[in-house]
């Protein structure tokens, strides 16, 4: 869904609604969890959020309110949608002049308790998203070490005209977000780090 204006909460609430009933646009769903599939385009970031139980809280808390979207030009919407398999979510972005909202489902959430505890969750792409592919949002506990970590794995593919013909631009947003929404979890938790961003 494009716009000139931003959508309001109604036209969002419908358009996600609109949705609810659609299955995923890709195949290889759930696949964040393994080996992404051949054929498309793989961003991986990981940055370090601190130290102990108390960031690996505090990073929890901030996916469940959707605080890695909360960057200006990009938010994901209802800002309460549930961390459970099966809630559609929308991402509202801003971008050569445009709104697009795009809708996307949670396919899984992880959360484990363990000599790495780990919790999280991925979601995939509905019809109404002018992208294809899965993304997903974790946060890592190595008790080992005591070593907290934010790493998003995505793979895509360009599902739309415009998409297609401006790929160029769309690949820089997507490292671009990779980059603001680890500052943001880093904020979120209150670190004074300065993000070191590895990407595969």
């Amino acid at each position: 869904m494009l716009s000139l204006r931003k959508p309001s909460a109604d036209a969002i609430r419908r358009f996600l609604d609109s949705q609810a009933g659609f299955h995923f646009t890709y195949s290889a769903v759930g696949a964040t969890a393994g080996t992404p599939p051949a054929g498309f385009d793989v961003d991986h970031t990981r940055v370090h959020l601190g130290q102990g139980e108390r960031v690996f809280h505090a990073a929890t808390a901030a996916l469940r309110r959707w605080a890695q979207f909360q960057l200006g030009w990009v938010e994901a919407l209802p800002t309460n949608t549930p961390l459970e398999p099966g809630a559609v979510v929308g991402v509202l972005a801003r971008a050569i002049g445009l709104w697009w909202l795009n809708a996307c489902r949670i396919v899984y959430v992880v959360d484990e308790m363990g000599p790495v505890a780990r919790f999280g969750f991925a979601y995939g792409t509905l019809p109404g998203h002018v992208e294809r592919g899965e993304e997903r949002f974790l946060i890592e506990w190595d008790r080992g070490t005591d070593a907290v970590w934010y790493d998003i794995l995505a793979f895509s593919q360009p599902n739309h005209i415009l998409t297609r013909i401006g790929y160029p631009v769309v690949r820089r947003m997507q490292k671009r977000f990779g980059r603001h929404s680890s500052a943001s979890m880093l904020k979120a938790v209150g670190s004074g780090c300065t993000a070191s961003i590895a990407r595969v």
